[in-house]
């Protein structure tokens, strides 16, 4: 790509808190490099969060779009979005759009770019399950995206190597770490937030929210989940999803038990704050199998697949399915064996070392030719906060 006269101007496109946040300090690196003239477009996908979530993370100024409706089935989000970001990227001309991850938006935007003949950036690539509707549709999304993408930005090499796998050209792959620890590590050195937790018992930090899961299945966790606050020395925290469909399953069975307390959505410095807190992750979310290892706290993945393999091959993670006894099992074998929980706190996290945007921007900057020595560099480690202190003992 030849070398152009004035900043780069790039499109990220976000809509829901995982992109924000694996977004956000993207947008940060390209808002102070002289190469770069970022342009945040928001869909709106998780509308009731993500708005407070970007004035957190100083990305700045924004488009913003209202594309969510009441129970909107796909079909209808997908083509309101590709209409909607179509005409938006007609009227602003971005030299690229930069995508993150597996969502709806990822997928419109990506669309929209090359409908625009417009290249694609495709942050957090080549994650796979080889199972094309689970997780859904995010497998489905990430796997189109990939055929789209000039640059395929893969946090580990495994994710590098099912792109190659795929036919991706090596030139187009590059490995960066995941962003996702780049924004951990920033908000818990900026010291904002509060843990939740409110007794001290063991603490454990409970998320469901995948589609997949949702009806009977997610009723059963909730039942494991109340089986697992019968033991009376824990206290479970469950920020509950705003999805109607989660909130109809879950409060049923979670409500009314001294040991759960269920709160709404915690801002991103809040839930950093909890999740340093925790200790231990019960999860069906993909972001959080990234950032829990990073601080040291194991996770149990309340998923039949997962994306993020490395995690449970590194030995950070478990894959434990979604049957309700499976779950108490796995939950209870970590909480009273002291050696297997102290053997999962401190495995090595598989997921960067928190330079992944710098890498990402400067990569960028290269391809449209500029000197990547431009970009500025990351903070220095000395200033944030150490990944893994607190992570060598189990929960007493």
């Amino acid at each position: 790509m030849p070398p152009i006269s004035a900043p780069v101007r790039a499109m990220l496109v976000l809509g829901t808190r995982p992109e924000a946040i694996k977004l956000a300090p993207v947008a940060r690196a390209m808002a102070a490099s002289p190469l770069f003239e970022p342009i945040v477009v928001t869909t709106g996908q998780h509308r009731e969060i993500l708005h407070q979530m970007l004035d957190l993370l100083q990305v700045g100024d924004r488009i913003e779009l209202d594309m969510m409706r009441e129970r909107q089935q796909l079909s209808t989000l997908t083509a309101r979005l590709i209409d909607a970001l179509g005409e938006v990227i007609r009227e602003r001309r971005p030299d690229l759009v930069v995508v993150q991850g597996d969502t709806t938006t990822a997928l419109t935007g990506a669309l929209g770019a090359c409908y625009e003949r417009v290249p694609v950036a495709h942050v957090e690539a080549g994650l796979r399950t080889g199972v094309l509707d689970n997780p859904f549709p995010e497998e489905l999304n990430r796997t189109l995206i990939a055929g789209m993408a000039r640059w395929h930005f893969a946090p580990t090499p495994r994710a590098a190597e099912h792109l190659r796998a795929e036919g991706v050209p090596e030139s187009a792959v590059f490995i960066t770490g995941n962003t996702v620890v780049d924004n951990l590590l920033w908000v818990l050195a900026e010291d904002t937030g509060t843990s939740h937790f409110a007794t001290g018992l063991r603490r454990v930090l409970l998320t469901l929210h995948r589609r997949e899961n949702q009806g009977d299945v997610m009723r059963g966790m909730g039942r494991a989940v109340r089986r697992l606050a019968d033991r009376g020395d824990v206290e479970i925290l469950v920020p509950l999803h705003k999805n109607p469909a989660v909130r109809e399953t879950l409060l049923p069975e979670l409500t009314g038990h001294p040991g759960i307390r269920v709160v709404e959505p915690l801002d991103y410095p809040d839930f950093s704050a909890t999740l340093a807190a925790c200790d231990l992750v019960l999860t069906d979310s993909g972001g959080i199998q990234e950032e829990a290892p990073t601080l040291g706290k194991p996770v149990l993945i309340l998923r039949t697949t997962t994306e993020r393999a490395e995690a449970v091959e590194a030995g950070v993670a478990k894959l434990v399915g979604t049957e309700p006894e499976a779950i108490v099992n796995a939950a209870v074998a970590l909480l009273d064996d002291r050696a297997a929980y102290a053997r999962m706190a401190t495995a090595r996290n598989p997921f960067g070392d928190g330079h992944a945007s710098t890498r990402i921007v400067a990569q960028l900057a290269t391809a449209f030719g500029a000197h990547a020595a431009a970009v500025p560099p990351p903070a220095s480690p000395a200033a944030r906060p150490s990944p893994r202190a607190g992570a060598t003992a189990a929960p007493s």
